[in-house]
């Protein structure tokens, strides 16, 4: 019998170009995150090197073990790559701010724990997220994604001299023009690489344009990792472990929706016990992230779309990129390389990805159907309300700060609606008996 296409394992130079490919491509998007938070927080340069190692060892371990697993344990054997989640953001500054970093990862432990422990009956939900509901939310995370991938390109503080530089959006969109032209014109394996090749000849153009800096690679180390506990022994505030499990919640929510996409473009869609290995990795980042002053991580939507694109459905490939982050997060070098790469060269295909993401979404809704029900409505309330802290990030900033970790984020918002509003019109009263009769 052959093997399905997600565990072929491909020759290696392919394997490692694929991998390497992938991890270019949510490179940015993951160490955002640990730069985010310690640029708040006031951490010394040193201190977030520190945070983006931890962070970049974490998210390829938790790759390592969604692509491969470990017996029935973890691990959803899927092409799925695992990143900081930014849902954690706010909630660890708020944390920090009141209670120190020591509670901040208390509260990441004991996120950790309450994730595995709820993984199998979270994952039994999965009748609950038909196509209107994973459809929905991925239109959501894909559009949301669009500020951040703008950001990359134009700058972000819209106050500085330099914000929206011609040359650097030029730059850009010269990398798009070039990942367009390679999805025309090449075929086979050289198609396959295209955002990789386009990554590259973008990196080469922005030398002589003086917008790559190589200071952060002399001054990198060969070896540098956070101590466990870095910040001191952890403590377990009631407060901040509910707001953390809460981030966990979310986190569930998004990576359920991601899992599913890749298992419909890859062709194998995750049973309930593949959803919960899925989501109890998500749960051991957390416990790891709270040992080693890192993050809890989530299915990377950017990488949905770069499966969706490529057609490269091997998890071998994820695995290979896993790899690779555990290697930059072990040697600051590395990732000190891969960081000179201008965040425009980045964007010009980041935006694709996150648009890819949002036309999976779309194309999952094109399966629902719309007529005689009020599943238009569904998804007009979860879109219109959802993407409002997208569009106004401040919007809910005078709310209760437990409020904002559910509100301030677009994805948790349209996942809370489509959930909740699925629910209500399609299995509760007389539109479910309806459907039972």
């Amino acid at each position: 019998m052959a093997k399905h296409p997600v565990d072929e394992v491909l020759p290696a130079g392919r394997l490692a170009l694929l991998g390497l490919q992938h991890m270019a491509i949510m490179y940015a998007g993951s160490v955002a995150v640990p730069l985010i938070v310690g640029s708040a927080l006031k951490l010394d340069p040193a201190t977030i090197g520190l945070l983006v190692n931890a962070d970049l060892l974490v998210a390829g371990i938790a790759t390592l073990i969604q692509a491969v697993g470990i017996g029935k344990l973890l691990g959803i054997r899927l092409p799925v790559v695992a990143g900081a989640t930014f849902t954690v953001v706010n909630p660890m500054i708020l944390i920090a701010a009141q209670y120190g970093l020591p509670a901040v990862y208390g509260a990441m432990l004991a996120s950790g724990v309450f994730g595995l422990l709820i993984a199998r009956p979270f994952a039994k939900l999965i009748r609950f997220f038909p196509p209107l509901v994973t459809g929905t939310l991925l239109l959501v995370i894909g559009v949301s994604l669009l500020g951040p991938g703008a950001a990359m390109i134009a700058g972000h503080d819209s106050t500085s001299p330099d914000y929206a530089a011609p040359s650097h959006i030029g730059l850009a969109f010269g990398v798009l023009a070039l990942l367009v032209l390679f999805t025309r014109v090449l075929r086979g394996f050289a198609n396959q690489i295209g955002p990789l090749l386009a990554l590259a000849i973008g990196l080469v153009v922005a030398i002589p344009m003086g917008l790559v800096h190589w200071d952060g690679l002399r001054a990198a180390g060969w070896f540098g990792l956070a101590s466990p506990f870095h910040f001191g022994a952890p403590t377990f505030p009631v407060a901040a472990i509910l707001s953390m499990c809460v981030v966990m919640l979310v986190t569930f929510t998004e990576s359920t929706a991601d899992m599913i996409a890749v298992g419909e473009i890859t062709g194998r869609p995750p049973t309930d016990a593949d959803l919960a290995r899925g989501l109890a990795t998500d749960g051991v980042s957390a416990v790891l992230g709270g040992v080693m002053n890192s993050f809890p991580d989530t299915a990377f939507a950017q990488n949905v779309g770069l499966v969706r694109m490529t057609g490269v459905r091997s998890r071998w490939v994820v695995a290979v990129t896993g790899g690779i982050l555990v290697v930059m997060g072990l040697v600051p070098k590395v990732g000190a390389f891969i960081a000179a790469i201008p965040e425009p060269v980045v964007g010009g295909v980041a935006v694709v990805m996150f648009a890819m993401v949002a036309a999976v979404g779309a194309q999952n809704l094109r399966t629902v159907e719309f007529s005689g029900n009020h599943n238009t409505f569904v998804v007009a309330v979860a879109l219109g309300v959802g993407l409002l802290p997208a569009f106004a990030p401040d919007f809910f900033k005078h709310f209760p700060a437990w409020l904002q970790t559910i509100c301030g984020s677009s994805i948790t918002v349209a996942a809370v609606l489509a959930f909740v509003l699925n629910l209500l019109f399609n299995h509760v009263g007389r539109r479910a008996a309806l459907k039972a009769s």
